[in-house]
């Protein structure tokens, strides 16, 4: 098998090998443990069943143990320790879709599916291991990168602020697209920056904006999807683009002159 590793490899710094690619994984400590902390902290989040708090901490523990499974990993890249890069994700990847399960589609079904799903992606981790194979792997890291945003605009939401879900999958999307491009953004920034690097921030985006989306978010009293939401708008501003434009005229006698 063969080590992932980055343009930035050789960039060491304070005795620190791959500086860049380790300490780019501060801010999923930074942002997995405010989560944790708010979670419980007076049910700041405000959830409102057992099931979504335990699916909200299985997140919030998987992100925080990014920072240390990327960092350790990317001390000393190796097949070995890319295990423990990837068990993190997984986690948080698998935790996002029972999350989804209980607030679009039924509570009790999500609750339950929580432990298989984490079983599913910790399985999938060692099927990679011991198989080579990274199929089942991919399978659970792309398939809910596909599902949720589908997810988020079809189906009703319970809570308000559904769009945020929307902006982390965009984020994760530019992670991927600059993980994809690792060496050219190394070149282009002159060898300074790779794009594994700037993977990592945007990466951490997608908690970010999960966090504020569950700080600022409240029941859904209307429940309404962001597609229709989205044809309501379009309708409107349709509506109010194509009136006619209305006319003042005014009129005035004219003699006739007869000849």
């Amino acid at each position: 098998m063969i080590s992932l590793t980055s343009a930035s490899s050789s960039f060491n710094f304070a005795g620190i090998p791959n500086t860049l690619n380790v300490v780019s994984n501060f801010p999923f400590l930074v942002v997995g443990l405010v989560g944790l902390v708010l979670c419980y902290y007076g049910n700041y989040f405000k959830l409102s069943s057992q099931g979504e708090l335990w699916g909200w901490t299985f997140f919030f523990v998987g992100v925080v143990a990014v920072a240390f499974g990327s960092s350790y990993y990317h001390l000393k890249p190796n097949d070995a320790r890319l295990v423990w890069d990837r068990l993190p994700m997984t986690v948080a990847f698998t935790s996002i879709v029972a999350i989804f399960i209980i607030e679009r589609i039924d509570q009790h079904k999500g609750t339950v599916s929580i432990i298989p799903l984490l079983m599913a992606g910790i399985l999938s981790i060692l099927y990679w291991r011991f198989f080579d194979d990274l199929r089942p792997y991919a399978l659970v890291q792309f398939l809910p990168c596909i599902a949720i945003p589908i997810m988020a605009i079809i189906l009703p939401p319970m809570y308000t602020h559904s769009s945020y879900w929307l902006w982390a999958a965009a984020f994760y999307l530019i992670a991927k697209v600059e993980e994809a491009e690792d060496k050219l953004i190394y070149r282009w920034t002159h060898h300074i920056v790779s794009g594994h690097t700037l993977k990592h921030l945007c990466a951490a985006m997608v908690p970010v904006f999960l966090t504020l989306m569950l700080a600022k978010r409240a029941i859904e009293l209307e429940r309404q999807s962001l597609l229709v939401t989205w044809k309501v708008s379009w309708y409107r501003f349709k509506e109010k683009n194509s009136s006619g434009e209305r006319y003042n005229c005014t009129y005035s006698n004219v003699s006739v002159v007869e000849s």
